[in-house]
């Protein structure tokens, strides 16, 4: 689990969190207020095993509620979170992503909504015109779904629990949106395991903050040479990736972060989920 340090260990946990994701030891100012939570922030790690400990209802309820409680766009609220209880309906979701067996097994299994039902509803109720059914209407749902689902996991490791999204159900939004009964214009975007952390986990190193951290403009930066370095880094610290499809791609003699998302992605994955959208009575232009 992150649990938070205590103060006076807080900077140099923050800085050595910050350097396995980073691979940059960057200064720390330990007079600044919040370093335990920013310690916290930056060792976050995702928990795919739990212990056979129940999470109890109450605490479940706090932690959407402090999710909800995140920013929202022009307070339109346009985020939702269903908790499946139904032993019948998790089973079902689960069957159909066997790679993520932890949907079953996890004390608790959550999916975050982008709703953006609710405002024309609010309009037709209120007899207003509602001329803001396009794309804007989504992509607020789906940021501010994103926003009270960062918020949640934020939450949840605070108290001690561990969470993994799961993004999956997107590969089978239909049937999910119809497992669940979302009406009209609501988006199952991503899935949600809770629980006590059977096992501590790990910090995944990320991209150097070089290559994504900018200042006033884009620029132009030598975009190869900071995927090979953080390949690099990242195969230094953990064992290399399973190789991905290599019945398809064969055994690449170095294999790191960029060769597996370029495997990942030759594949088609979602080419529906515009489909599924509009289906749902958003409009995308």
């Amino acid at each position: 689990m992150t649990a938070t340090p205590p103060d006076d260990d807080a900077a140099k946990t923050l800085q050595d969190a910050l350097y396995v994701r980073f691979g940059e030891r960057l200064p720390v100012d330990e007079s600044l207020s919040g370093l335990a939570e920013l310690a916290a922030i930056a060792a976050h790690r995702t928990h795919r095993r739990y212990l056979p400990k129940p999470v109890a209802p109450d605490l479940l309820r706090l932690l959407c509620a402090c999710a909800l409680s995140a920013p929202s766009k022009s307070d339109l609220q346009q985020s939702d979170i269903l908790e499946v209880r139904d032993a019948s309906i998790r089973h079902a979701i689960a069957e159909k992503i066997p790679d993520n067996p932890w949907i079953g097994a996890a004390p608790v299994f959550l999916v975050f909504l982008a709703n953006g039902r609710r405002q024309p509803f609010i309009s037709n109720l209120r007899g207003k015109p509602f001329p803001n059914d396009h794309l804007d209407l989504f992509f607020n749902a789906v940021s501010n779904c994103s926003i009270t689902l960062a918020t949640f996991i934020r939450a949840a490791e605070a108290v001690g629990l561990g969470c993994c999204p799961i993004s999956a159900i997107r590969d089978h939004c239909a049937f999910v949106s119809e497992l669940l009964r979302l009406p009209e214009r609501v988006v199952p975007i991503a899935g949600m395991c809770v629980g006590w952390p059977s096992e501590r986990g790990y910090i995944s190193p990320r991209l150097g903050l070089d290559a994504t951290v900018l200042v006033d403009r884009y620029g132009e930066r030598d975009l190869a040479a900071d995927i090979d370095a953080y390949d690099r880094r990242r195969n230094e610290g953990r064992p290399p990736w399973k190789q991905r499809n290599p019945e398809r791609w064969g055994e690449a003699a170095f294999y790191g972060w960029s060769e597996d998302k370029a495997r990942q992605y030759a594949e088609p994955l979602r080419a529906d989920f515009g489909a599924f959208v509009r289906m749902k009575g958003f409009s995308l232009d």
